[in-house]
């Protein structure tokens, strides 16, 4: 099928059997490929080195030239290579997107840096206990080629089964209602230990779609960090209002990250929302490294009156049993119990009908957060400036292909664009603004307060392959 795709423009490539990694690498000058003449070749570019693990789209923008090289993999090989000609005169950039974080945690072994413990604990060693990190920096060698407003982002848009069309579908209020609490347990991801995203620049974006839902994300305030988020479904009607702000402390031997804000998940058809909040990120250093979610969380419906309490335990390096959860679903007017929850968030939950003692199981993460499928650009020109994998796209492909002076280089030149845009708002007097979402703050109550302006959230020019 691959080999058919674009028969008359170029033959993919396919990673031979002794290549390690599933890494092809192609040397040398690449033929153009609409030449009759065998031996005549366009201007050279790179070589290139494609991952089939990581790499889902890589885009060169290259000055001077009026070649624009796209590559989509897929399956192991090409399913979609186009050259498309393009005007780039004076604008060098890359647009990388790497695989979604996934049951199966590939990135764990990809982009570990060795001596991980010792490099992190000397990142430590004059920061105070108590010390809120926010603004703290990492070296490119602690992050995975990814924003956190992406993988904020992939909670919602890069999952194995469809569970939000489950919710509406569903034809009870308890029904609905579990199936929420399903949803709402899919959109935690197994955290690496010892790397992190990138701390998103302000007015960031991140505009995804998969299948009918399409999702718009915007760093809305930079210090505090706080990410807003929209995604609208027509065809199931329904919508998805996010507003976080993640914040993270040092406790000497341990990082602990309280996710403020709330999430909201309005089933239109039936005249619900549901409200529910985040566990905490528990970063451990001793005695035995580890990262996971814990806490409490609550999700409630005013509609209805069913609210649920859900409690995540953490990874006991004496007990074992990684990954827990256990909770209960109950009517607030009433305070009746009416399910009990109980598993492991990365296998399976199951759910207990405290009436006729039925058990049923909701949630199977194998299904839901495994072999997760790395999102495509369908639409070049339809991508804005502001979008993560095209901010981070030079450190994205340095840290892919660990280069780690290019990766500090990419880095250091985002960061210091962002001081420069600063000071110049500042000598105008300027106030920075939100394009997509409204925002206000209290210090009292749930602090910030997200409100997107447009009522439904346009196709993205990025897709998810269903």
């Amino acid at each position: 099928m691959c080999e058919n795709y674009f028969p008359k423009i170029y033959t993919p490539l396919v990673p031979p059997p002794t290549q390690p990694h599933g890494v092809v690498r192609r040397k040398g000058p690449i033929k153009w490929p609409f030449s009759r003449d065998k031996n005549k070749t366009s201007q050279t570019t790179p070589s290139l080195i494609i991952s089939f693990r990581h790499l889902s789209l890589s885009v060169a923008f290259h000055k001077n030239k009026s070649t624009l090289l796209s590559l989509s993999l897929h399956h192991l090989c090409l399913s979609s290579l186009s050259l498309q000609m393009a005007k780039e005169e004076e604008n060098t950039g890359v647009i990388l997107l790497t695989k979604p974080l996934s049951l199966e945690g590939d990135s764990d072994v990809d982009y570990r840096a060795p001596s991980l413990l010792q490099r992190v604990l000397s990142l430590f060693k004059n920061v105070r206990p108590g010390s809120d990190l926010t603004r703290f920096q990492l070296s490119p060698q602690f992050n995975i080629p990814k924003s956190h407003l992406q993988c904020f982002g992939e909670e919602v848009y890069c999952t194995g089964y469809d569970l939000l069309g489950r919710c509406n579908k569903a034809e009870t209020p308890h029904d609905r209602f579990t199936a929420v609490v399903s949803w709402s347990i899919s959109t935690l991801r197994p955290v690496i230990f010892g790397i992190a995203p990138y701390n998103p620049i302000l007015g960031e974006t991140n505009h995804v779609t998969r299948g009918n839902l399409n999702v718009l994300l915007e760093q809305v305030s930079h210090h505090p960090p706080v990410t807003a988020l929209h995604a609208t479904d027509e065809k199931e009607n329904l919508e998805m209002i996010w507003c976080q702000n993640p914040t993270p402390k040092f406790y000497g031997t341990s990082v602990e990250t309280v996710v403020h804000g709330k999430r909201q998940l309005k089933l239109l058809n039936h005249g619900e929302t549901y409200e529910m909040n985040s566990p905490k990120l528990l970063i451990k250093f001793l005695p035995l490294p580890w990262a996971d979610w814990v806490g409490e969380t609550r999700i409630r419906c005013h509609e209805t009156g069913l609210e649920a309490e859900l409690y995540y335990g953490s990874n006991s390096w004496i007990r074992g049993n990684p990954r827990t959860i256990k909770g209960k679903i109950f009517d607030s007017t009433t305070l009746e119990l009416l399910y009990e929850i109980h598993g492991q968030w990365d296998r399976t939950v199951k759910m207990t009908d405290v009436s006729s003692r039925k058990e049923t199981v909701i949630y199977n993460a194998n299904e839901v957060i495994s072999g997760l499928k790395t999102p495509i650009v369908t639409d070049l020109k339809g991508v804005w400036p502001s979008e993560s994998a095209v901010v981070w796209g030079l450190l994205n492909q340095a840290i892919v292909g660990k280069d780690w002076g290019k990766a500090r280089e990419a880095k250091k030149a985002v960061e210091e664009k962002q001081r420069e845009l600063l000071r110049e708002r500042e000598s105008r007097g300027e106030t920075w603004i939100p394009k997509h979402f409204t925002v206000t703050h209290s210090k009292e109550g749930s602090g910030w307060d997200c409100s997107p302006i447009q009522q439904l959230v346009p196709p993205a020019p990025i897709s998810v392959p269903l």
